[in-house]
């Protein structure tokens, strides 16, 4: 059991991190609060509680930079002085950014940061690792704040205009992808060497490279389609999906769905579109007796459609970690959806008198080697 703490817990990245260690039976996640910074004696109990520590605290903004690189190395100093004051030695992974050497103030306080970890760590004979981190997106960033990604979805869920200041081309990593190679780089059992010296810098590789312009073209398409007409777009690019599930995330779910369905009906009967799609994936079809629920599950990476054919349904949406539940009525004669994020557990109900008939679209197909399939109650 390897006991891991996150500083800035519930920032982007740290949320990210603490529900993905969370799948993991052989971690023991220890929940940290920004307050402990604020109490010496919290800190210090808070790092002897630990096998690994990821610091991500940090600030990314401020008006005034100067505040910023003041209270960034604070930060980092802070941890240091507890974990000097009670002999601790866990492995420190420190998240710094490929601004280290920008000219810029936040750059000058990671990089100065992770240079005074890695002294404790040398004097001390301890595991640190410092993280270089390309750009960072994904579901949950603070517009404004995180990424330039999350302030255009933002703004075009917003009824906004984006606006780019310079189409630079960025290097580029999905939040899913970094907190996968972070858990690696904990499970490391110790830092490799050259000539008996620690490694202790670590680039992170940026898995995709885009221009800012590229990136809004994609993302005014998903307008379009997605968000004003229910077309699910092409998913099998890697990136094109990892965009897409950062992008349904900023949707006003209680707002937006049930998203209703236009009927044609004439003397045979009635014909129902349910799903327009430039994706693959499976389309399956369920039958549900009445006052049975299913699922309470959520997935990482699968994206997932829902729509009732006969009968009346009440479909729970939840985001891992929060605990506010969103209730939708679905009834097979008013035809309409419910679209599933990622991170977001879920369950249907059937609340009429007769059988259920549910279909649904799952953005992949089905393997057993790899269900992405967790559960957790709504």
């Amino acid at each position: 059991m390897i006991k891991i703490g996150i500083t800035g817990q519930k920032g982007f990245i740290g949320t990210h991190l603490f529900n993905y260690l969370g799948l993991h039976e052989c971690v023991k996640r220890i929940p940290f609060e920004d307050e402990y910074f604020k109490n010496e004696i919290t800190l210090q109990n808070y790092v002897k509680a630990c096998d690994v520590i990821v610091h991500l605290a940090a600030l990314n903004r401020h008006d005034d930079p100067q505040i910023l690189y003041e209270i960034n190395i604070e930060l980092v100093k802070k941890l240091i002085s507890a974990c000097e004051k009670t002999d601790s030695t866990p492995h420190i992974l420190y998240s710094s950014s490929t601004q280290e050497k920008q000219g810029n103030l936040y750059g000058k306080s990671k990089y100065e940061g992770r240079e005074l970890l890695e002294r404790w760590a040398n004097k001390n004979h301890a595991q640190f690792t410092g993280l270089i981190i390309p750009n960072v997106y994904g579901p949950f960033g603070v517009p404004y704040y995180n990424s330039f990604i999350a302030t255009f979805c933002h703004q075009l869920t917003s009824s906004e205009e984006p606006k780019i200041d310079i189409d630079g081309e960025v290097k580029l990593i999905f939040v899913g992808e970094l907190v996968v190679k972070i858990y690696d780089q904990i499970l490391a059992k110790k830092n490799d060497e050259v000539n008996g010296i620690p490694i202790r810098e670590v680039n992170i590789e940026h898995t995709a490279q885009k221009r800012v312009s590229e990136v809004l073209k994609l993302l005014l398409e998903y307008k379009q389609n997605y968000y004003e007409n229910g077309v699910i777009p092409n998913l099998t690019d890697q990136f094109e999906r990892n965009l897409f599930n950062t992008f349904v995330n900023y949707i006003d779910h209680n707002i937006f769905f049930p998203f209703r369905l236009s009927k044609h009906a004439d003397y045979r009967g009635e014909f129902v579109e349910i799903i327009k799609l430039n994706s693959g994936g499976q389309v399956s079809f369920s039958t549900t007796a009445p006052n049975i629920t299913r699922g309470n599950h959520y997935h990482t990476r699968k994206y997932e459609r829902f729509a009732v054919l006969k009968g009346r349904a009440r479909l729970q949406l939840r985001k891992i970690g929060t605990n506010q539940v969103i209730d939708f009525e679905l009834d097979g004669n008013e035809p309409c959806f419910v679209d599933i994020p990622i991170w977001h557990t879920h369950n249907i109900q059937n609340i009429g008198s007769d059988e259920l008939y549910t279909i649904f679209w799952i953005s992949e197909q089905y393997d057993p080697e790899d269900d992405d399939t967790y559960h957790e109650i709504v």
